[in-house]
């Protein structure tokens, strides 16, 4: 595959290259820039962080689980960049006077995220940073070195947004989701790279040779969202950053929740398209949107169909989607913002769910009057407890009826123990879920980042 991009400012061609190399080797290994670090290389750690533009704007990645095959058309920026001349970058000169570099290995990724937060005018470091794990400092100078640099000006170098080569298409480079359709009916089980934030871990953790591969960045109809008077409809391309800032104004929980998932740097890439395709059973998008009765758009060739989502999820690891299938959208209803989500996990920020729990529960003159939920970590696919909803319908809505309800959990559900919990405490935490979700219904506070005496 040929491939053209901007690295550091300047024009890059590859020809003839492998696209599933990861741009964190291609780096070192190839132009020398060994500043980018390889710490995990699986997307947690945040040691590669570089800065990926487009016409959508800058945003942090990381470079370990990003496909050389995914910079087509963008410009990539590097910690050797970030410094214009002898003058370094504003978050450069306030980590050295806040002392926020020991061991100095997170450092180059930790100024790449704050860079790239100061170019955005994103202030709310804490999220910024949950994606850069750093064992010497405590966090405490890092931050302060983000709070001191907010206020500098944006350096000129990288004031104006770059002028972007233009780009080719190809059978494994779609530009619209009709090319996309046209390129699985010819390679139907060509392995699809939206974000990689889950395929790149197949590279460079399993070792599996991914190819072929057809990479969905440049197919811009699959990135939008519409609204419309009772749907959001939004494109399997989104990002879950991207969804996360629309579901702020309809649906404030889900929104909350997705400012946990993963990091920063995953988010900006990783689509609900692909999060909702890899069918994994403690996935946290599709309990949310099971919960709100969403629809899913699936597309073979010029053959559409339409299915609820919570019918995608056969069995586990079994999807209802054909060879040379793919998800095209999903429909989620607008409605009152009754939805409720409560993750659970080990870490505050950047965890793998144990348990994640969905209630949509609307009250009517003192009487639930409907109630979907839904589950991930529950059982080998994302799943309603229909029980526990035929428990709750119809009575009134009071602690006895939901305490007597909770109990139905253990007809819906039987969960596993594996190392992120056992299944009794997985049982027993759904259940106190939902009597949380009650008693924050009736505005008592349940944030676990409060504390009370």
């Amino acid at each position: 595959m040929n491939i053209t991009f901007l690295l550091n400012g300047e024009s890059v061609t590859l020809r003839d290259v492998d696209p599933t190399q990861s741009t964190l080797n291609w780096l070192r290994e190839a132009k020398g820039l060994t500043g980018t670090k390889e710490g995990c290389n699986e997307g947690d750690c945040g040691a590669c962080t570089v800065m990926l533009r487009d016409a959508d704007g800058a945003r942090a990645v990381n470079a370990c689980i990003l496909f050389l095959g995914q910079l087509d058309g963008k410009s990539v920026t590097t910690v050797e960049a970030l410094a214009d001349g002898k003058d370094l970058h504003p978050v450069q000169q306030a980590l050295v006077d806040e002392h926020g570099s020991q061991c100095g290995f997170c450092t180059p990724g930790i100024a790449v995220s704050l860079a790239t937060a100061h170019l955005n005018g994103d202030r709310a470091h804490d999220d910024v940073l949950a994606g850069n794990l750093c064992r010497c400092t405590g966090y405490a100078p890092i931050v302060r070195a983000a709070e001191k640099a907010a206020t500098a000006p944006v350096p000129n170098s990288f004031a104006q947004a770059p002028n972007l080569p233009d780009t080719a298409a190809d059978a494994m480079r779609p530009k619209s989701s009709d090319a996309l359709a046209q390129a699985l009916m010819q390679h139907p089980h060509a392995t699809l790279v939206a974000g990689a934030t889950d395929v790149g871990l197949w590279s460079t953790k399993a070792l599996r040779d991914i190819r072929p591969a057809i990479f969905l960045n440049g197919v811009d109809d699959l990135n939008k969202i519409d609204l419309t008077e009772q749907h959001i409809h939004v494109g399997a391309g989104v990002s879950l950053e991207a969804l996360r800032h629309v579901m702020q104004d309809h649906h404030p929980h889900f929104a909350e929740m997705l400012r946990r998932f993963a990091s920063l740097q995953v988010r900006n890439v990783a689509t609900i398209g692909g999060n909702i395709a890899n069918g994994s059973p403690i996935g946290d998008g599709p309990p949310p949107l099971i919960a709100l009765g969403a629809v899913l758009h699936l597309r073979r060739g010029d053959v559409r169909r339409q299915i609820a989502l919570e019918d995608f999820f056969i069995d586990y690891g079994k999807q209802d989607r054909q060879p040379g299938e793919f998800v095209e959208a999903i429909s989620i209803p607008r409605g009152p913002g009754n939805l409720r989500v409560y993750k659970l996990s080990k870490r505050f920020d950047q965890d793998i769910s144990a348990v994640l729990g969905a209630f949509n529960i609307a009250v009517e003159d003192g009487k639930v009057s409907t109630a979907r939920i839904a589950f991930g970590g529950m059982a080998g696919t994302p799943k309603r407890a229909k029980h526990v909803e035929a428990a709750l319908i119809g009575r009134s809505w009071e602690l006895e009826t939901v305490e007597n309800a909770a109990q139905a959990f253990t007809k819906d559900y039987t969960p596993m123990t594996d190392m992120r919990a056992s299944a009794d405490y997985r049982m027993r935490t759904c259940q106190n879920m939902l009597i949380r979700c009650f008693h924050e219904g009736h505005g008592t506070e349940t944030s676990v980042l409060e504390v009370s005496v």
